[in-house]
């Protein structure tokens, strides 16, 4: 290429795929509000068009990101991605998960009365707390290890296929998502108050980290992970 060559990229190809070859990408396509992780399958130009944005003007944007940071994670073979996932993203929700619940609950106690949204948000970080937590003892539990004994060549599991378990927690993993857009939105963007303390802060500053890490976690289960062990059986 060029270097006045300007990069395209097909909006026909799906958010899950290019988010897989260039993982900064993922920025681009939450800054415009679109979900590349629960919502991997679909395709740039229908994502865009629903957002209310112009797919090339989005497309355009992905195009001259260069970062590849990450490109070697989503390149794992499925039981090395496990280990990464466990190790990483797991080990950051089963850590979290009670800390921001009760970091919300202290916020929502002491700003609740000049600031009503932290009963919502309070609510709804525990609602994700009881989602969460469940859905990574199912994996740990159930699909992980048997994506591990799979790898060995067996393929006799209680649960039949791979492929129904997957199913599941792709599902549970749509709750997921919808409810971190919900707790976003009762934060109102995570902009704290002229009056926030020093825990009002942390807690939208960890909130807005839990959104990011479990964006990426999401997507390398439903985008790279899962598809892998439903295609090998």
């Amino acid at each position: 290429m060029s270097a006045t060559e300007v990069p395209t990229i097909d909006v026909e190809r799906t958010l899950g795929e290019l988010v897989a070859e260039r993982p900064a990408r993922a920025r681009v396509l939450e800054r415009a509000g679109i979900d590349y992780c629960c919502h991997g399958h679909r395709r740039l130009l229908d994502a865009a068009t629903d957002a209310g944005l112009d797919p090339d003007a989005v497309a355009a944007a992905l195009a001259v990101v260069t970062d590849t940071a990450g490109v070697e994670v989503d390149a794992l073979d499925p039981v090395a991605l496990v280990d990464h996932i466990v190790d990483t993203h797991h080990a950051y929700l089963h850590e979290e998960l009670p800390l921001l619940d009760a970091l919300a609950t202290k916020v929502r106690d002491v700003h609740g009365g000049r600031h009503p949204e932290l009963v919502e948000v309070a609510r709804l970080v525990a609602e994700i707390r009881v989602e969460l937590e469940p859905h990574l003892a199912k994996e740990e539990t159930v699909l992980f290890p048997a994506i591990r004994a799979a790898a060995t060549g067996r393929s006799d599991f209680a649960f039949g296929v791979i492929a129904n378990p997957v199913r599941v927690l792709m599902a549970e993993h749509d709750r997921a998502g919808e409810l971190l857009v919900e707790v976003r939105s009762a934060a109102q963007d995570y902009v704290v108050p002229d009056d926030g303390c020093a825990s009002f802060t942390s807690l939208y500053e960890r909130l807005a980290h839990l959104e990011a890490d479990t964006h990426r976690h999401i997507h390398l289960e439903n985008n790279v992970l899962f598809p892998a062990v439903v295609a090998a059986g």
